[in-house]
């Protein structure tokens, strides 16, 4: 019997790594940065990949995961939103914007519970046509396409992390309090945070959706789980 383990699937399962690796980017923001449970991370997947997939169909699979990021900022911004002015507890605040995400989700869709990319160019289908046309054949380029955000985000991540702001951010998830007696309003730390991990989140969704050629309702259920693991 031949081993299961063979070459392709060792790239799809890296390809699908770094996908999800935007996602525990983004909890890494909101539960180890900002010691916040935001539970709202299945249905900002969701969104994501909606949105990615909806402006794909109409033809701009490149805005399309700018638009994921958008929608997620404001995601982030509603949950925030709920914690820092209707004082609304972080982890019930992520279980009502996820709730409500649900319709929004659906809305997305065009009332679909799931949408089919198969007939579209993706940013995938780009890079290939580039490769190929301008230096022959490849097999990786998916991976190498995935690899490169990731790494691009990283570095921007990392990089935001270590300006005023982002001090700032990781000051308000240490010590509150003493945030406060610095002259710095930790709403407003909370809410960057927030909208930052919910943007990451909404990429990896809209990457999602343009690699594997579809979406579905459900697609980010457990996506907090599988993050965390």
């Amino acid at each position: 019997m031949g081993s299961i383990f063979t070459i392709s699937i060792l790239q799809s399962a890296l390809e699908l790594g770094f996908i999800y690796s935007l996602v525990v980017l983004a909890l890494f923001v909101s539960f180890s940065i900002l010691n916040i449970a935001d539970l709202s991370t299945d249905g900002c997947f969701t969104l994501g990949c909606a949105v990615a997939a909806s402006v794909t169909i109409s033809g701009h699979p490149i805005l399309a995961l700018f638009m994921a990021m958008g929608a997620g900022i404001i995601s982030g911004f509603i949950t925030a939103f709920l914690q820092t002015r209707m004082g609304v507890e972080s982890i019930l605040a992520g279980i009502i914007v996820n709730t409500g995400l649900y319709t929004i989700n659906i809305a997305a869709m065009g009332f679909s519970s799931n949408m089919n990319l198969f007939k579209c160019d993706s940013i995938f289908t780009l890079v290939r046509d580039f490769i190929q046309n301008h230096m022959g054949a490849g097999a990786v380029e998916k991976l190498i396409l995935v690899a490169v955000i990731v790494i691009i985000v990283s570095v921007l991540l990392s990089g935001f992390l270590g300006t005023r702001l982002g001090l700032s951010i990781r000051a308000t998830g240490d010590n509150d309090a003493m945030v406060k007696a610095s002259s710095i309003n930790p709403k407003f730390t909370i809410t960057v945070g927030l909208c930052l991990s919910s943007a990451m989140t909404a990429l990896s969704g809209g990457l999602l959706a343009q690699y594997q050629k579809s979406c579905d309702i459900n697609l980010g259920t457990g996506m907090v789980t599988i993050a965390l693991a």
